[in-house]
């Protein structure tokens, strides 16, 4: 491919990891790769293995107050007239977007001026900037998306969502369930929400397991620092094997190690889950935009890889059953594992990859899906 790929995403992680992965995956075909993004990237710059990246004005649109819409307004109007000039002088031969509002200008303007252009779309529903896009785009690449329904049904390819290479590597080793008396690794985590939450009804869940299955646990999980010292003392307190940190820099190992996770349900965690291949119970966070995890949780049940529990209906009483049963029936554990590993996508990057390189070549990407359906 003689063009460069301008790839564009929000300055957030979770917009930025995906795009970053594709960047990888087109610099090893060879390919020239720019980024178009916010002021919020720079943390990541050191990163992001973009052979330029180029800060576009953006906005995020939320209020409904009339100075701000005009405010929000006039810097993507910027942003789209300063997209223009930039596509103008790469003159790329697809342009990418990975979500987030800074995504809007460069690939409006790309509609614009006839250059082929994709999203992808992490999460089961469609954020906001994406469904804004998808009229506009010649292709949809979906993370938990699946052609099947919806207004954008005829430009979706289900591609998967980009792991880090760490996960694949904890993906190759098989789930072994706990059985009889072994002890049994619970992993649970979340973002700052997430993690109050379970740091609550972790300790009340516990008192209520019998005494026999309580001394086989051996818990890792994520607290917020101003909860940590009272979670561990309560482990120490009532003899459970506990690990408690605000953080784990090896989480991909550690999700490898689990027997059970029980987490949010947010794009990234519910691919790395299913991609490793291990049972879990997935607890949305109630006042996510869209409800993207609620549907990236269901995505993940409907394959039998997770159960889904909305926070509004799992109390200490619930998780404490639910734990009795899965550790007296781990054969059912080794049923949502299997489950979760064959409905993982470990081919995520290279299946965007080839997506990006099918679309520049003029090559249709929608013929190998006519021919799998």
């Amino acid at each position: 491919m003689d063009k460069p790929v301008l790839l564009c995403a929000g300055g957030t992680g979770g917009h930025l990891f995906p795009a970053e992965a594709l960047a990888h995956e087109l610099h090893s075909r060879g390919v020239c790769v720019h980024l178009a993004t916010d002021e919020r990237a720079e943390r990541f710059a050191g990163t992001f293995p973009a052979d330029e990246t180029h800060i576009v004005p953006s906005a995020t649109i939320t209020s409904k107050n009339p100075i701000a819409l005009a405010r929000a307004g006039w810097q993507l109007f910027r942003g789209l007239r300063q997209s223009g000039r930039l596509l103008a002088q790469l003159k790329p031969a697809v342009v990418a977007g990975f979500g987030g509002y800074p995504t809007l200008p460069p690939v409006m303007a790309a509609s614009r001026a006839g250059i082929p252009s994709i999203i992808h779309e992490q999460n089961a529903v469609m954020g906001r900037a994406n469904k804004f896009l998808a009229g506009r785009v010649t292709a949809i690449a979906g993370g938990f998306l699946t052609a099947g329904d919806g207004p954008f049904d005829n430009k979706i390819i289900t591609t998967g969502n980009p792991v880090r290479p760490e996960v694949l590597e904890a993906a190759k080793g098989p789930y072994k369930p706990a059985v009889n008396d072994e002890p049994f690794n619970l992993l649970v985590f979340g973002g700052s929400q997430g993690a109050r939450f379970f740091s609550e009804i972790m300790p009340e869940a516990l008192v209520q397991l019998p005494a026999e299955l309580r001394k086989r646990l051996r818990i890792t999980q994520q607290a917020r620092p101003e909860d940590q010292e009272e979670l561990s003392r309560f482990y120490e307190d009532n003899v459970v094997d506990a690990e408690i940190s605000p953080f784990f820099g090896d989480m991909a190992q550690r999700i490898a190690n689990a027997h059970l996770v029980i987490s949010r349900s947010g794009a990234s965690t519910v691919s790395e889950v299913s991609v490793i291949g291990r049972p879990s119970v997935l607890v949305p966070f109630p006042h996510a935009l869209d409800h993207d995890q609620a549907a990236n949780a269901a995505a993940l049940e409907v394959q039998g890889g997770a159960q889904l529990i909305r926070q509004s209906e799992l109390d200490a009483d619930r998780l404490s059953k639910l734990l009795t049963s899965f550790m007296e029936k781990p054969q059912t554990l080794v049923e949502m594992a299997k489950n979760a590993k064959n409905a993982g996508q470990p081919d995520a990057t290279r299946l965007l990859g080839d997506l990006v390189t099918d679309i520049a070549s003029g090559k249709s990407p929608f013929e190998q899906r006519g021919a799998q359906q």
